[in-house]
């Protein structure tokens, strides 16, 4: 196997550590999404009922004691509950993209592997086409077919190998992508109850 891949030539190589990082953020991405719970509506409704209540230092504790996204984006809110709307919502926002940002860790660096594996493959085969070229013309042209074919699948498959490495990275990239876009889904819903909520307290306080 080693040796067939070799017959690609030079370019095989930084294909094949292409693949190796792609499975490799894959993976971990995967078992970090596993370990993820965003506890949206059990968790915000607890806090919710505490903020109306006027218990914030026990909402906070409660949320310090949390290691879900959405814990840890309720903590930063607490923390500013009782200044003006817009510093709530502006910290919220804030905490939401830092935590999503979170998520979407390597995913860019996935999305490059998955642009730039199939222009390797291109240009093995480029490299390589010109190469077999490069020996028909100084053996004056006289090359027998079987020559011939040898070299342009030996250039070719550079390509094959790029696009067999792009193709499960631009899914696994799609795949983890609208992962993310779920999480954020639930940590914005979460935060619009929350925010509902102390909307109603500081209604209640005005009147």
């Amino acid at each position: 196997m080693f040796d067939f891949f070799a017959k690609g030539g030079i370019l095989v190589y930084p294909i094949i550590l292409c693949s190796v990082v792609a499975v490799a953020i894959f993976v971990e991405r995967v078992i970090c999404f596993a370990r993820v719970r965003i506890r949206g509506y059990g968790l915000v409704k607890e806090i919710a009922l505490h903020v109306r209540n006027g218990k914030s230092a026990k909402a906070l504790e409660l949320v310090r004691g949390n290691e879900s996204p959405m814990g840890r984006v309720l903590a930063d809110a607490i923390e500013v509950v009782d200044q003006e709307p817009e510093t709530l919502e502006t910290v919220i926002i804030n905490s939401t993209g830092g935590e999503v940002r979170e998520l979407s860790r390597y995913l860019q660096t996935l999305a490059t592997i998955a642009n730039i594996a199939p222009l390797l493959g291109l240009l093995g085969t480029v490299v390589g086409m010109i190469k077999a070229f490069m020996v028909i013309q100084q053996m004056g042209g006289k090359v027998n077919a079987a020559v011939l074919a040898g070299g342009i699948w030996e250039a070719m498959l550079t390509t094959a190998l790029g696009l067999s490495v792009a193709l499960p990275a631009m899914v696994a990239h799609s795949y983890l992508v609208s992962r993310v876009d779920e999480y954020e889904a639930q940590l914005q819903d979460g935060t619009v109850t929350f925010i509902k909520a102390v909307g109603k307290r500081r209604g209640h306080k005005t009147e």
